[in-house]
């Protein structure tokens, strides 16, 4: 059964509008804690500097969000304006304090929050997606409602935790970008690891890293097996996008020039939705 999406409207219904403004608090920034599933493990020190220096002259502009946990106020989002805050010296913080006690909700106001402000890097976004699922169960369209991404998306980033660990650290550190690790999902460890050198070393753009292992995999595989693999590659594309279409699982079934596409529904409602999307309604 699919979860009801506890965020309704999402992030924005927990930040008060202007009516709201007196039930923002001023916080001891001791009293504050980071969230353990915060999403986001990297902070860029420069930037934390310079937005210290800004809180320094202007103040914190936008409050903490906090919940109260065991006598503290654990973050669901500003763990960024925090650290800054306390680099800038400041005793007190601005914060809202939520209501907020279910654990897995935490993480999904974490994770929108920081998806809303670009902040978080593509193996950060990863591990955040697989985070809800092995321990909150979700399902990937779950995840897609509620961080308003295709499904698609959500399976292309989870492929990326397939890399092995060093292609993973030279991504986390931005020595290759989220295209050239992608282009070396599927290889071999041998050869990611040796063509992950080649793009540091000789800074390939993502077009040469795809003709490099284009190359390679002709090397390694009868011109059959080639043909045979891209048209594997070309149906699970084609199957992503009919999901994203009509937000259930596919089926394809493919043999030579022909074969069928299988929509599978759960209810006579999920049929009827379905049904409304072929017609257009």
């Amino acid at each position: 059964m699919i979860k009801k999406n506890p965020l309704g409207r999402g992030l924005e219904s927990l930040i008060p509008k202007s009516s709201e403004a007196k039930n923002i608090s001023e916080i001891d920034i001791v009293d504050i804690v980071p969230n353990k599933d915060q999403p986001r493990r990297s902070f860029d020190d420069e930037k934390l500097i310079e937005l210290a220096e800004s809180i320094k002259q202007k103040g914190v502009i936008q409050p903490l969000l906090v919940t109260q946990i065991n006598g503290k106020y654990q973050i669901i989002a500003g763990e960024r304006r925090w650290r800054a805050a306390g680099m800038a010296g400041l005793k007190k913080i601005p914060a809202i304090v939520k209501n907020i006690d279910n654990e897995n909700e935490r993480l999904e106001l974490a994770i929108i929050e920081n998806i809303q402000r670009e902040d978080l890097n593509p193996l950060e976004l990863a591990r955040a997606y697989k985070g809800l699922i092995d321990k909150y169960n979700y399902t990937q369209e779950q995840l897609s409602n509620i961080v308003s991404k295709s499904r698609a998306t959500i399976t292309n980033s989870l492929r990326l935790l397939t890399l092995n660990e060093k292609i993973l650290e030279a991504l986390s550190q931005n020595l290759i970008s989220e295209g050239h690790a992608r282009t070396l999902i599927g290889l071999e460890t041998p050869d990611a690891l040796t063509i992950l050198q080649k793009i540091i070393t000789h800074n390939l753009s993502v077009r040469e890293t795809e003709r490099l292992v284009k190359k390679l995999k002709n090397k390694h595989n009868t011109p059959e097996e080639v043909s045979k693999k891209d048209e594997d590659i070309f149906i699970k594309s084609i199957k992503n996008e009919i999901e994203d279409i009509f937000k259930t699982s596919v089926r394809i079934k493919h043999s030579g020039k022909g074969g069928k596409i299988e929509l599978i529904y759960k209810s006579n409602e999920d049929l009827n939705r379905i049904i409304s999307i072929i017609r257009g309604e």
